[in-house]
């Protein structure tokens, strides 16, 4: 019945962000009509949390090394947000995005549901 998730990321530099995407993190993509890119990720998965708040959604990406990972994406010019933290589920940091906004990534330290 469900073959996929779509996550959209909305930005008033949106070909910025795009471009970040192609060029700077490789996720390949395809041309939907126009110039209009959609991005095809890795492996995905989906968590529930509770929360005390107002109800939302968050967008973050997996890696195996995230030190490795910021280093690498460093040597790219991508601008971090937020250094890396240790958090019980794992090594979190985040990605300033073109625009404002950030996209989290993090070292998962809990097995990985994402099938390939």
């Amino acid at each position: 019945m469900i073959t996929g998730g779509h996550a959209i990321i909305y930005s008033q530099q949106a070909d910025d962000v795009r471009t970040l995407f192609r060029d700077t993190l490789g996720f390949n993509s395809i041309d939907a009509g126009d110039g209009w890119l959609i991005f095809g990720l890795p492996s995905a998965e989906v968590a529930m949390h509770p929360t005390e708040g107002p109800s939302h959604h968050e967008l973050y990406l997996l890696c195996d090394d995230i030190n490795a990972t910021v280093q690498e994406l460093m040597a790219k010019g991508v601008e971090f947000s937020k250094p890396i933290s240790d958090e019980s589920w794992g090594l979190l940091t985040a990605i300033r995005l073109p625009g404002g906004g950030e996209l989290g990534i993090y070292e998962p330290r809990h097995p990985v549901a994402a099938q390939d």
